[in-house]
């Protein structure tokens, strides 16, 4: 299996190869849960359960600028040129369409820009994110693209 730059839609049934084949490349992995939902509070709170920050997000305050920087910041800081985020049960909540959207852009441009060396001082992070939706999550998904 090749662990590959950038966003990637896949079964939950693949997610165990994904993480055994980084794991033996070396390669920092982060395992994001929403516990099935993601509402800005479900997802903020996974994020900053999960992975690394800089600098840290307050608890009384959700800014998803805030989190864009903070995210970024913290897979820069990890002095590592590849990282993979795993989101085994990417779903939007019921209501939370728009949030379960800003949530994906985040990870999209956290991707685009770590991967670019103008702005990580020619020391880039290829970031690689897998999702795999629940069912009733694909369409939504799938809408984006």
């Amino acid at each position: 299996m090749v662990i590959g730059t950038g966003f990637h839609e896949v079964s939950g049934t693949d997610i165990p190869a994904i993480l055994h084949e980084a794991g033996r490349q070396g390669v920092p992995v982060f395992t994001l849960s929403t516990a099935g939902r993601t509402d800005e509070e479900a997802f903020f709170r996974a994020v900053r359960e999960t992975l690394p920050l800089d600098p840290p997000l307050g608890t009384s305050r959700m800014v998803w600028d805030a989190l864009s920087d903070s995210l970024w910041g913290g897979l820069h800081a990890l002095q590592s040129p590849r990282a993979v985020i795993v989101w085994p049960d990417a779903q939007p909540a019921t209501g939370s369409q728009g949030d379960f959207r800003i949530a994906l852009d985040i990870l999209r441009d956290v991707i685009a820009t770590l991967a670019e060396t103008r702005y990580t001082g020619g020391r880039p992070t290829h970031v690689s994110v897998y999702i795999a939706p629940t069912p009733s999550s694909e369409e939504e998904t799938h809408a984006k693209r």
